[in-house]
Formats: C-alpha cells, structure tokens, sequence
C-alpha cells in the first residue's frame, strides 16, 4: 500500500494513518494540503489517502468536506478518531513566554489554544500554517521569523524542539476524525456499527427543500450524526449538504432512504459506508428493522401479484 496524508512528517493526520493495520510498513507521502492528497488518489498515484474531516471544537474541515464533494468521485473506507493536545515549541534560546511574539500553527490548532494564547501570550501575533508540523519544523528554519509553534507532541519529540508547555488545548478531550479516502471500489461489509456519507445538492431552492430531504431519513427511522451545509461557489445561496447517517448501504432502512433521496437529488453523491470509529450502536426500532422492511415490501408484491 502507498498512502497520502497531509503532512509534514509528525501531523496528527500521520498519527492516525499510522493507527491502520500495516501502515508503519507502507510508503507514506505527506502532501502539502488536503487537494494534493486527494488529488493523489484520484491520479493512482496513490492507493489512499488518510485527511482530517471534522473536529470536535471546530466541526467540519472545509478544506475537505469541499475537495470530496467535487471533481472524480472518491470512496471514504475508514474513519480514525486521534485525541488532540497540543504543546508550545519555541525557537531555541528562547525559555520565557513573555519573549514569543509570534505563534506559528494550523488554523483549527489555533481555535482549540486560542484561550490559552490570550491567558499566557497575549502579546504573540497568530500566523497561519498549512499545518501543525510545518509550523513546528519552521522553527529549525532560519528564513521563518516565528518565535513558537503551537503543534502535536510526535512532532516535537521526534524534532527535538524546544518545549515550553504542554497540554495548552482548551478543551480537554477534544477529538479529531480523520478519514481514509480510495478510488471508488468495495464497499466494507456491515458490521452492525456502521456509518455512511452523503454528498446532497439542493437542486431547487424553495419552502420546504430541506425538509424534503431530511423527510426521507426520518420515514425510515435513520439517524444523522452530522449535516454541515457547503456553498457550491457557483453564486450565493446555492449550497450542498454534507451529510453522516447512522447505518450501512447494506441495510434496509438506509437503503430505502437512499432510494427516496435519489428522487429528490439525483445528482447526490454516495461516499460510502464504512465501520463507525466509536462503536456505537444506533437503537432502531423494530418497525424500522431489516425483517420490517422485508416483510412490508413482501406484503406489497402480494398485493401486485394479483393484478
């Protein structure tokens, strides 16, 4: 196997491609964002890709939400989930917080430490990164005029950085899912503990559109865990909704809601079902049961048959 993940070495999307099984031994290539790595895979050049999707302090990842909702279609086989703490790296010979006066990290790493930077370094200046590590690995650069970096403790450790704190997150706990995107093939079989994303146009803008569409999963008795709205930039309030359901393509309930959605939204856009990280059950009533479905579509073709 040959993965792509956003780099550089020592992100906390290396951390989670390294939680699958044999990924230690495979070819890793960091990409410089989340379009190079899908690109990546899109071209066969590689045979995966592992990005961050959704935060537990920030949400969704646009970056990402975008890039998998457009262009040649892609197939999420996996999620990871990767507890997220942060330290502050500074430059070496640097030893007090009063001397940093600009912090170099990935925007959402500085969403989740903002309340510390304000509390312990209120006078640090934020600069963007296009990650974590690369903020970090900018304080062994010379040209870059940061003072410290806001990155995971891998990186830090595996660089030998200068480590002033640890654990500056604000919230404690937070969590960041990644997932691990191919070219569109098998789809994982169900395991009881499943979960799919959709990808869902609103074609028409009018009353009752979205209702319309959230209809179709109430009727079947299936569960959202997560719905984001993206615009198209195709002109203002035009929007797709990206959408995670409780439950496998295999199983009825989903497969009916997905028919009905296929009416309203032909252009919907499938991104597969796949083993739900947290290992949750979704509670399904028996009316909304595999057995229910059949049993009701039997009912009906009896009915049929007697035409």
């Amino acid at each position: 196997m040959k993965y792509a993940y956003l780099g550089p070495s020592g992100t906390f999307t290396e951390s989670a491609l390294l939680q699958l099984d044999g990924a230690r031994e495979a070819e890793r290539i960091p990409a410089a964002n989340v379009n190079v790595a899908l690109s990546m895979v899109r071209e066969g050049d590689v045979d995966a890709a592992v990005v961050p999707i959704e935060n537990s302090v920030e949400g969704g990842v646009s970056a990402t939400l975008d890039s998998i909702a457009t262009g040649d279609s892609l197939q999420i086989v996996a999620e990871i989930l990767v507890p997220i703490t942060f330290v502050l790296a500074a430059r070496a010979g640097i030893t007090e917080l009063s001397q940093i006066k600009q912090v170099a990290t990935h925007g959402h790493a500085w969403a989740q430490c903002r309340l510390w930077a304000e509390a312990n370094i209120p006078a640090a200046v934020f600069t963007p990164a296009s990650s974590t590590a690369s903020g970090a690995l900018g304080l062994l650069d010379p040209e870059q005029h940061h003072d410290a970096a806001i990155c995971s403790p891998l990186v830090a450790d595996e660089r030998g950085l200068n480590v002033l704190v640890r654990g500056v997150e604000d919230n404690l706990g937070a969590v960041t899912r990644f997932i691990l995107v191919t070219r569109p093939g098998q789809i994982p079989e169900p395991t009881g503990v499943d979960k799919s994303t959709l990808i869902l146009p609103l074609t028409e803008d009018r009353p009752g559109a979205l209702m319309g569409i959230l209809e179709q999963f109430t009727a079947r008795g299936v569960n959202l865990s997560r719905i984001e709205s993206r615009p198209t930039g195709q002109g203002l309030g035009s929007y797709f909704f990206s959408v995670d359901v409780e439950g496998h393509v295999a199983e009825e309930r989903v497969s009916a809601a997905l028919s009905g959605l296929h009416r309203l939204c032909p252009e919907l856009r499938f991104l597969g079902s796949y083993p739900a990280a947290a290992g949750t059950r979704p509670f399904i009533d028996t009316h909304n049961s595999d057995d229910a479905f059949i049993e009701a579509r039997q009912w009906v073709q009896a009915l049929r048959d007697r035409l």
